[in-house]
């Protein structure tokens, strides 16, 4: 996952390779996973996952991070992704895939709407410390 690192900041342009690995060493006893899709040995998308249980929805799979090399966009590669994603939560029946876009978007929006995802709520967020943002 660390090698991945370039495709990390085309979403998040100031993540460093040790905090992108204090994250993951977090992140990954908690169930957190990412598939992504290689050409010539290179990722040109990736995005992680978790599996989880709330009260609201059941067991559900969330999409987090998920991002497609500018290059590559608009070619069906993120689909791939999010058909990979629908078909790993029916395996484990899941209830629904749920992510978190951000508000400002709106090609994430659009893409998320063709794929059949909708707004069911709104996430809300009190920032406690502005550094510990990417």
């Amino acid at each position: 996952m660390l090698s991945q690192i370039e495709i990390i900041k085309f979403l998040y342009p100031k993540m460093t390779p040790q905090r992108y690995q204090s994250f993951l060493l977090e992140m990954l006893p908690h169930n957190y996973k990412q598939v992504a899709i290689f050409e010539n040995e290179k990722c040109i998308a990736l995005t992680g996952f978790w599996v989880g249980t709330k009260l609201w929805t059941g067991k559900y799979i969330e999409i987090d991070n998920f991002i497609v090399h500018p290059e590559y966009r608009q070619k069906g590669i993120g689909q791939q992704l999010t058909d990979f994603i629908a078909k790993k939560a029916t395996q484990l029946q899941c209830t629904c895939v749920v992510l978190d876009a951000f508000t400002g978007n709106f090609s994430a929006h659009r893409f998320y709407y063709n794929q059949g995802y909708q707004p069911r709520g709104f996430h809300f967020i009190k920032t406690i410390d502005e550094n510990g943002f990417s």
